[in-house]
């Protein structure tokens, strides 16, 4: 609250002192019953409009009426006198105010009080919704001075209507038409209108040789300057000015023969949606590159010698910063044969528009709260955008459940969507399967370049859910990765997984280990031939087993862990059916004694062969 307060108090003490430098300008006062229409913008922050009205007469009664037309701006209207000392007002406003804090008055009574000793009228919320609207009447001749601005209570913007009329009360009702008549003069110099400087800086490298500015709405008559300089490496850049349709209006340093270059452009209509495209200057493989400082204005001839002062306002529209976080649900099925899972996932996407913003009187509501086709609706009716995207790795449709879009005032968007889909993993690695960890990643991708739509993470957002419902995996770690992409930026919510090694214990190594188990029992028998018959039986038995197990994976170009150790185990036991033929072929042959011999040797040498070449396969593996 006190934060607030002081905000408050910030506000207001900025709009006296602006208020207060206002110098006059000539204007003739009209006859009785004279209405004026003026509009204008107010910009985020402390922005503000100033008008003079010279030539009052006393017994005149001044109407004023403003509203916001656009965003959702909250107007604040006040009107001073001549005879105001600027300077000891503003010392006196701050002084009173910060006395009334440190007895701890409410700021909300304080402020009203003090600003009615300063102003001679002011007003925040008389007329219909949060419009402002007062009437004065003048009790001596002369210059008075109005100003227009955000609420003191809170950040508004947008645009705005202000009615101004001399003896005309039908002012008061928020209808009245102009007459045509002058009654105050916009102060230029005070309200900075229409003159805007701005600097940033940027670079172009080999993989990104140019890059772009959206402009904001320039209205007719107005002139754009550039200038921009390389500082740092050889860039040489080139500058091309493009309307909404990417026809070009102007360029500069087309040759690219300067590490500087201006350009100058007045606009004959308003114009919207207009870039300002910068690339570096390249001839067959050389591509010069560095950092640049970009000076853009309006209506500032200054930016041409590379040394005019920024503004508050902007020129350059920023990209939007969306800031993303996906919930991984449920992991519904993994199929390692396709190389795809699905999984039930939420997925929030957080930004600041200011297209976005409305006033809350319209809908006395806090929010407006739309289904995802209701505000691509709202959005096509009203010409706005909002950063539409894809899940890059999505296979077949994606079921939503919920899709909502929260808008508050200010411009700030919340997306949600709960969803279940079949998503793709290219990422799959099965060399060591069954002990295999694997990759899992749910990307969503702007359909927007990054000189529009820059992702985010949304911190505290992304985590995976307690219980998945997938029994074969168990997911170790998650994390969240944001990168850029030749199309624009990239999301990724990535995490890992490693199978439940029970399963695979019990019903392959296992079995695999007593398949063995029989082929070393049949050296107890001293019937070669039986053994003969009982170790292709399990030879037979393993092959059907190994059928079963390959039948898990895709067709791969690489041996898995399993795999080596079906192969040896394979390798073993054909070598067991020989060797017995062997035998039987030394009894037959009249040498049962050195088949015996030998025979004796095999009975302890198996088992420690087995373990040996089962060893050093998950040893090899596991340095791989």
């Amino acid at each position: 609250m006190l934060r607030r307060s002081w905000y408050t108090v910030s506000a207001l003490v900025t709009i006296l002192a602006l208020l207060l430098v206002v110098a006059p300008a000539a204007a003739q006062i009209p006859e009785t019953g004279a209405v004026q229409i003026l509009t204008g913008h107010i910009e985020p922050g402390e922005g503000a409009v100033f008008y003079v009205i010279s030539g009052l007469e006393r017994g005149q009664t001044l109407y004023v009426y403003a509203s916001g037309t656009s965003g959702n701006l909250d107007p604040f209207v006040a009107l001073a006198d001549h005879e105001i000392d600027r300077e000891t007002a503003r010392e006196d406003f701050e002084e009173k105010v910060a006395l009334a804090l440190a007895e701890g008055r409410d700021p909300l009574e304080v402020i009203p009080q003090f600003a009615g000793e300063l102003f001679v009228a002011w007003d925040d919320d008389s007329g219909t919704g949060y419009d402002a609207a007062f009437e004065y009447r003048v009790p001596a001749g002369g210059d008075y001075h109005l100003m227009l601005g955000s609420t003191p209570a809170r950040q508004t913007f947008g645009d705005f209507r202000l009615a101004i009329g001399i003896d005309a009360p039908d002012v008061l009702s928020g209808e009245a038409e102009p007459t045509g008549d002058t009654i105050a003069n916009l102060d230029e110099g005070a309200s900075a209108v229409g003159v805007a400087v701005q600097e940033t800086t940027g670079a172009l490298t080999v993989d990104k040789t140019s890059t772009f500015y959206a402009l904001r709405k320039i209205s007719a008559g107005d002139t754009l300057y550039v200038f921009i300089e390389a500082t740092s490496g050889d860039l040489k850049p080139i500058i091309l000015l493009k309307d909404f349709g990417d026809k070009p209006l102007s360029t500069a340093n087309v040759l690219g023969r300067e590490t500087r270059a201006t350009l100058q452009y007045t606009f004959d209509d308003d114009s919207a949606n207009c870039t300002l495209n910068i690339s570096s200057w390249s001839e067959g493989s050389t591509v010069t590159t560095g950092d640049y400082r970009l000076l853009v204005g309006i209506n500032s001839a200054d930016v041409l010698s590379g040394a005019a002062t920024s503004t508050r306002e902007a020129i350059l529209q920023q990209p939007i910063e969306v800031r993303v976080g996906v919930k991984l649900d449920q992991i519904a099925n993994v199929d390692q044969k396709a190389e795809n899972f699905d999984v039930v996932a939420s997925l929030q996407m957080d930004w600041q528009d200011d297209e976005l913003a409305f006033s809350p009187d319209e809908c006395q509501c806090r929010l407006k709260l739309f289904t995802a086709d209701q505000f691509v609706n709202y959005a096509a009716e009203n010409g706005l955008g909002w950063p539409e995207f894809t899940v890059f790795n999505q296979q077949g449709n994606r079921w939503t459940q919920n899709q909502l879009v929260i808008l508050r005032p200010d411009g700030e968007a919340t997306y949600f969507e709960r969803f279940s889909t079949t998503l793709q993993a290219p990422d799959f690695d099965f060399r060591l399967f069954p002990f295999d960890t694997q990759e899992f990643f749910i990307r969503i991708d702007s359909l927007f370049p990054e000189e529009r739509v820059v992702y985010e993470d949304l911190e505290g957002f992304s985590a995976v859910g307690e219980q998945l419902g997938e029994e074969e995996w168990v997911v170790t770690s998650f994390d969240t990765i944001v990168s850029s992409q030749e199309f624009g930026s990239r999301f990724s919510f990535g995490f890992v997984a490693q199978r439940h090694r029970t399963f695979y214990v019990y019903r392959i190594l296992v079995p695999l280990a007593l398949i063995m188990a029989v082929a070393w029992v049949t050296f107890f028998l001293a019937d070669y031939t039986k053994r003969i018959e009982v170790t292709t039986a399990n030879m037979l038995a393993f092959i059907a087993f190994n059928f079963t197990v390959s039948d898990d994976l895709p067709h791969l170009g690489y041996l898995t862990l399993m795999d080596v150790i079906m192969i040896s185990i394979f390798v073993q036991s054909v070598l067991v059916i020989v060797f017995n033929v062997y035998l039987k072929r030394l009894e037959m042959s009249g040498r049962k004694a050195l088949a015996e011999r030998l025979d004796k040797y095999t009975l302890l040498a198996f088992p420690a062969v087995f373990v040996l070449v089962l060893a050093l396969v998950v040893l090899l593996f596991g340095q791989s």
